[in-house]
């Protein structure tokens, strides 16, 4: 015990004998009787180290019930930090393995888009090639058998001139490739148009 909690407890003693006592009245002593003061005083101050000793131990066993309570609050305190520190990492590990997946998710589907994307303009540009080799061919085809006419080789020469371009579709978009087949596919079809006028032309003419 430190010479301060032993001055604390001399004090709470000496207020305590401050406080008014009831006024005894002395016994009477009988005449004739041999007082002994000496054990009347050693009496007193036994009771009163007693009563010293016993505020003594109420107060230790106050403050070490203090101090129990107060490590049990602190033991509690820091379970409950620990559990909240566990629960935060768990949480955050979730999300980082969340954010991992849909990251993965949006890269994997990033390159499935630009594959997809790639093999379908591969397949517009080889169509439009082929369409275009066809054109040609189609071309050839009809000057061959329009040959033995003049008047058929220079109509041939004139359409030639006006319709056929070279296909220069290296540079283009999605977009433009798509307006590009549809302008081909219908030129196409005007020129099965004009083909079959073109042989009413040469059976009215082959009767008249």
């Amino acid at each position: 015990m430190s010479d301060e909690e032993v001055e604390q407890v001399e004090e709470q003693y000496e207020e305590e004998e401050e406080k008014p006592r009831p006024k005894l009245t002395a016994p009477k002593i009988p005449e004739g009787e041999k007082v002994d003061f000496d054990d009347i005083q050693k009496k007193r101050q036994n009771k009163d180290l007693m009563e010293l000793q016993a505020l003594i131990d109420s107060h230790f066993e106050a403050r070490k019930k203090e101090e129990e309570e107060l490590v049990a609050l602190k033991e509690r305190i820091e379970k409950r930090r620990a559990e909240r520190a566990e629960q935060q990492r768990i949480r955050a590990e979730k999300e980082r393995e969340r954010q991992n997946r849909l990251a993965e998710e949006k890269a994997r589907r990033e390159e499935e888009d630009a594959k997809r994307r790639a093999e379908d303009d591969l397949k517009k540009k080889k169509a439009l090639s082929s369409m275009g080799a066809n054109y040609s061919s189609y071309l050839a085809k009809a000057d061959q058998k329009r040959g033995k006419k003049q008047t058929a080789r220079e109509m041939k020469k004139k359409i030639l001139a006006e319709r056929r371009k070279p296909l220069n579709i290296d540079h283009l978009g999605e977009d433009k490739l798509r307006d590009k087949a549809k302008e081909l596919w219908e030129t196409l079809h005007q020129l099965e148009i004009d083909k079959f006028e073109f042989g009413e032309k040469l059976k009215r003419q082959k009767y008249d």
